[in-house]
Parts: C-alpha cells; structure tokens; sequence
C-alpha cells in the first residue's frame, strides 16, 4: 500500500476533513468505548488560599481515573520555583499520584538547577518534564544566562547525568515559533530524545491531523519515544485565541464558530468545550492513539466529563465504592 493509499485509509477512518471538521454528521463517539486509554492531567501551582482549596479540589475529583501521572507546571523565569516544588512534594506525599515537576532552563544557573534535580530526587519525585521555558515577556527572546543551559537538550543531558530521572519534554505539531523551520524544530526534539528524554507531549491542537502528520514526520527522522497529544478544553475562546497567536497554533474557522455568541454564557460554553475535546480525542484513539494529556487549568469538570467519553473511568468495587 501506498503512503497516498495509507493516508486516505487513515482518513476515511478519521471521518475528517484535513481541516479535522467532519464532512458530516457521523459520530465518532459512537464508535464502541475505548478500553485503552491512559490519560495523565497538567496542574498548575496556586498562588493564594482559594487558588489552593480549587487545586485540591480538581486533584480529588481526578484522581480516582488513576492518571499515568500528574504534572505541576512552572512559571516564565521560574516564577513559581517553591510553589511548583512544594506542589509537587505534596502530591507525592498525600495521594498515591505519581508526580511530575516542570524544570525549566530559564532564569537559573547550572548549578542552580542541579540543586533542584537532587532536592526533587531526595524527596521521591522521579519524573521531570524538561523545558527550554520562556523568557518573561520584557525579556524575550531566551537567552541563557552565563553558566546557564543554552537548550533544553543540555538540561536533559545533565538531569540524566545527576539520577535516573524519567525526562518527558516538549514538542510543537505546528512548529515551536522561535524554530527556523519545521525540520529544525523535529532536529531540536530529537536531539532533546537522544540526550535522554523518554517521552514528547505536545503543545496543544485543535485539528487531529496536524498532530497525525506530525507523528508521521516524527517517526520518519527516528525518533520513537511515545509521543503525547497535549489536549486542551476551550473554556475562554477569547484568552486561547491570544494565546494561540504567541504559540502559533492555528484555531479552525469551525471553532471560532461553535463559540462565537457564547462570550457571556460560561455553562455552554462548557458543554461546547467538553464536545469538542470529547470529539477530538475519540478521533485521535480511532487512529492509533491511546495516551492523552490533559491541560486541566486546575478545573476537574471538563476533564473529567472527557476521561468518562473515552472510557477512563474510576475504579468501581462490588459494593458501589469508588477505589
């Protein structure tokens, strides 16, 4: 068979239109339920007292799915360094979750960072998501500080070098907007892999084909770890479109349509939200792929009516109890 034969087999499957819309009113989610689905959720550290109590609250309301793992995010310059760590310490230490830090080059030292690697490994977190970051924004573009790592290769490459980490790190479908070109961002990913990454998660994407081409032009230039979908529920069109316009993601005319007029209406908004990520994900396992990873803004509802659509759901003893 042809890659032109596979292609077109891929997306008579799909049911889509390279745009990822349906060419019409077939539903995916009819297909029978998924039995094989693995899903891991990204949290951010809260910064006050009730940002803190809604954390908590997603965490509990997510945690019976038995995500693979949970990730704490770190802010531009290294923002949320403590908040991020104490984030991470806690979710280790008060749920049986496996927790994952971001680390991130900018704003700190080489040795800085070891420091950090070592207080993560002493206290049992074992997964680090590795990142170039982004330089805050009066200060961009990146540039390392003396003594700083250059590229989040180098940070991979020294987090190996100080413990046995599980490194998961970045990839952009759409291209990172500070790459060159889409062939020197899959060189930059796969120098991230060779230096010791075992794992990609993606940017965010709204058409499942940008992700399936990327997977596609990523196996091709060698590089074999799994590769993540990075999934995000639209709660506020209008922040994901600024958003989407410094990250160069592209934001389908269908799906400025669903949310147009809905500015003032958060419930169906929701309901919108929750359709349409439902919709992608069911597409995206209808092709092969069986891990997600779900952006959750530290609000469980979204996600957690989405892990249901796909089948990820928690575990129900004899008795009606939830393990």
């Amino acid at each position: 068979m042809t890659r032109k034969e596979v292609l077109e087999n891929r997306q008579a499957l799909m049911n889509v239109t390279s745009r990822g819309r349906p060419p019409h009113p077939s539903l995916i989610v009819a297909l029978p339920l998924p039995k094989d689905v693995n899903v891991s959720f990204e949290f951010f550290p809260p910064t006050t007292e009730k940002a803190e109590q809604s954390l908590w609250a997603c965490v509990e309301r997510l945690a019976p799915v038995n995500p693979s793992f949970v990730s704490v995010t770190y802010g531009a310059g290294g923002t949320t360094r403590e908040r991020t760590h104490e984030t991470v310490v806690a979710l280790a230490r008060d749920t049986d979750l496996a927790a994952a830090a971001h680390l991130t080059c900018v704003g700190s030292k080489k040795h800085e960072i070891r420091d950090i690697a070592e207080r993560y490994w002493n206290a049992g977190i074992r997964h680090i998501v590795a990142l170039r970051g982004d330089a805050p924004a009066g200060d961009r573009p990146y540039r390392p500080l003396t003594d700083g790592y250059a590229y989040a290769s180098d940070l991979v490459a020294d987090l190996k070098a100080i413990n046995d980490f599980e490194i998961s790190v970045a990839a952009y479908p759409e291209g990172h907007p500070e790459a060159a070109s889409g062939e020197a961002d899959l060189d930059n990913l796969k120098r991230k892999i060779d230096a010791g990454a075992t794992r990609a998660i993606t940017q965010y994407f709204f058409d499942p084909d940008v992700y399936l081409r990327f997977l596609d032009r990523a196996r091709a230039a060698g590089i074999h770890v799994p590769i993540v979908p990075g999934i995000l529920p639209v709660t506020n069109f209008k922040q994901v479109q600024k958003f989407s316009g410094l990250s160069g993601t592209a934001l389908p005319d269908w799906l400025a349509g669903l949310f147009d007029g809905l500015d003032d209406d958060a419930e169906t908004r929701k309901l919108v939200a929750a359709s349409v990520a439902a919709e992608q994900c069911r597409v995206l396992h209808a092709s092969g792929v069986k891990d997600f990873h779900f952006y959750t803004l530290n609000r469980a509802d979204l996600t957690f009516a989405i892990c249901h659509m796909l089948g990820v759901r928690p575990d129900i003893e004899p008795n009606g109890i939830t393990n």
